[in-house]
């Protein structure tokens, strides 16, 4: 009886572990084809569309941008679609040639989103 316990509550964690990467590695291929061309893989504003911007595009990892996505982490992701600089972003990818399909968000991509840039950003400490 107690190994058969054992056994499933092994099985469990290795459940939960799948369904919490699952979500990271969408918050991650979001990142990766919305956001990355811009702020980088590294989401230190080093990617190749960074300085066509103006302004340029912010390095993420500053101690000030890490308070800013703890304090407030639903208004820094969700300005993906509320856009607080305007037009900055489609102007930036239409001057440069850079097509993006439109997409459909949903609450779980924004959550998503936010704990992988969140994970990206610790292990830059």
């Amino acid at each position: 009886m107690k190994i058969l316990l054992i056994a499933s509550l092994g099985i469990l964690s290795l459940l939960q572990t799948s369904s919490s990467f699952a979500e990271n590695i969408n918050g991650k291929n979001l990142y990766v084809q919305r956001c990355a061309m811009c702020h980088g893989v590294d989401i230190k504003g080093t990617g190749p569309l960074a300085n066509k911007s103006n302004p340029p595009t912010p390095d993420l990892t500053t101690s000030a941008f890490k308070k800013r996505l703890r304090d407030y982490p639903g208004v820094i992701v969700s300005s993906v679609i509320l856009r607080p600089n305007g037009d900055l972003i489609p102007k930036t990818l239409k001057e440069n040639g850079v097509k993006v399909a439109p997409y459909a968000w949903r609450v779980k991509d924004f959550r998503d989103l936010n704990e992988y840039m969140s994970d990206v950003i610790a292990k830059n400490r």
